[in-house]
């Protein structure tokens, strides 16, 4: 944690909203934060606030101006609170899930203020991806034009809130008490603010030849196991923000579209990990990439900011994906050894040879092939997002922990944690017979790893239920006639 600067720029507002407004100041400043009236050159965040159903123009949205508004040479963050009262907000998700639950979808159930004409599509898909709220969402950050939105919900008082972001978290944070609800709000939108992106990645050594490129087996792996992931519907589609809401192609605030998940594999000829490239720089479809989607990237960069990468001729050369600091990080913090001797390679490798992240949750695995490591407690309470230092830093932490990964004789050949709010994150050993990705393919389509839309917003746990370790959320006890928590920890 650090001390960050916020900047209270208002906007569409509600007299529930300035009370909210006020706790947050009192709850910044208690927790020794600044808090300003006028941003300037200290600014990490403005905070500002919009009304349900009521879009807010581009040009009055502190994402789309505010940099230029007040002169400034940096791009603070944005948070858009918005205010539901519990009708409000009981009837929006009761819309969604009858939206959702209509087969075939009906555009005109989505056809809501602020929202694009094409945006029955993206709906659908982030509702399948995950669920009513995943909806609300889009809705909200369509509405208030700001990525980061926080949604209180309540009449009086606050009831909950909910604090969503780009990758599609939206932890709860309970009302009750004022004061409690307002710290805690603070505190998490501090969590967020404290660190920083790593993904000031940086071209280093002479390019990759074109016969070396053509001769190394991890670019044809990839291509295979992307249309693998494809027919299995592993990824969502890519979002394009103009099918979503419209606003104008402002690169330097936006990108025009999003891709969700990466994957790489460790190539022996080319001594790297090959992975998948950014789908904020140009449009990817992460389940039928072609070449010009792959990047070799190297060791993580002093100061952790972001990767070494190395061209390749012939290629289009876009930056990897954001979760290349994380995928290096994991193969610093363990051990390089001889692959089996069935591999031919004489030189130690990482011990890991492919790793899958996606925007998906895991609802049980076989513990006798299959290993679950959990990131650090703080993770649980206070969510980050991808492409930050602190994730990159809580999956290293993680995998280090991995027996499976540390002790050559454990028979487990897969281990995977799970990123609240995000995702997952699962990686292959080195296996005689096998290509590259062929042993997690197998284990999905087996069930030794189910894979579910939902993903975790919070405290999770696995449970043993007969061989199968089962997922259960929340702190709530498990019942010990069923093996179910009580219903209400049960939604994602």
């Amino acid at each position: 944690m650090r001390r960050v600067h916020l900047a209270c720029v208002g906007g569409p507002s509600t007299p529930f909203l300035d009370r909210v407004v006020e706790g947050l100041r009192q709850a910044f400043t208690a927790l020794g934060h600044d808090w300003a009236a006028a941003p300037d050159a200290r600014t990490d965040s403005f905070l500002t606030t919009a009304r349900l159903h009521e879009p807010v123009s581009w040009r009055h949205s502190p994402l789309f101006v505010g940099r230029k508004q007040w002169n400034l040479t940096h791009k603070p963050a944005t948070y858009a609170l918005v205010h539901a009262t519990t009708a409000q907000f009981r009837d929006l998700v009761q819309h969604f899930e009858r939206a959702l639950a209509r087969q075939p979808n009906d555009p005109a159930d989505f056809a809501l203020p602020g929202l694009a004409p094409k945006a029955c599509e993206v709906l659908r898909d982030q509702g399948m991806r995950g669920g009513t709220m995943m909806c609300v969402a889009r809705l909200l950050q369509s509405q208030a034009k700001s990525l980061r939105v926080l949604l209180v919900v309540g009449d009086d008082h606050p009831v909950e809130a909910f604090l969503f972001d780009l990758a599609g978290a939206y932890p709860r944070i309970a009302g009750g008490d004022d004061r409690r609800f307002c710290a805690e709000a603070a505190l998490r939108i501090a969590t967020h603010l404290s660190t920083r992106e790593v993904t000031m990645h940086r071209v280093q050594g002479a390019p990759i030849a074109r016969a070396d490129w053509q001769a190394a087996p991890a670019p044809a792996a990839m291509l295979q196991v992307s249309r693998q992931l494809g027919e299995r519907g592993f990824f969502t589609k890519m979002v394009r923000v103009a099918d979503l809401v419209d606003v104008p192609a402002l690169t330097d605030v936006l990108a025009q579209q999003y891709s969700e998940g990466c994957f790489a594999t460790f190539d022996p000829h080319l001594r790297a990990q090959v992975v998948t490239v950014t789908g904020s720089s140009q449009p990817v479809q992460k389940m039928s990439i072609v070449e010009d989607d792959l990047a070799v990237i190297g060791e993580v960069l002093a100061g952790g900011h972001g990767v070494a990468v190395r061209q390749v001729e012939g290629l289009r050369n876009d930056p990897p994906s954001s979760e290349a600091v994380e995928f290096e990080g994991i193969d610093a913090e363990l051990p390089r050894r001889l692959p089996p001797p069935a591999f031919g390679i004489g030189e130690p490798l990482p011990v890991v040879r492919s790793k899958l992240h996606g925007h998906r949750g895991v609802a049980g695995y076989d513990p006798r092939t299959v290993e679950f490591v959990p990131l650090s407690p703080p993770y649980y309470d206070y969510l980050v997002s991808c492409s930050t230092e602190a994730q990159a830093v809580g999956i290293a932490e993680a995998y280090r922990r991995s027996r499976a990964l540390r002790d050559p004789h454990d028979p487990r050949t897969i281990v995977f944690t799970v990123l609240p709010g995000h995702g997952m994150l699962m990686v292959e050993k080195w296996l005689p017979g096998r290509q590259p990705f062929e042993e997690l393919i197998a284990a999905m389509d087996s069930g030794r790893i189910e894979i579910c839309y939902g993903v975790p917003q919070g405290w999770m746990r696995y449970e043993p239920v007969g061989a199968a370790m089962k997922l259960r959320l929340g702190a709530a006890p498990v019942d010990a006639r069923s093996g179910e928590t009580p219903a209400a920890t049960q939604a994602f």
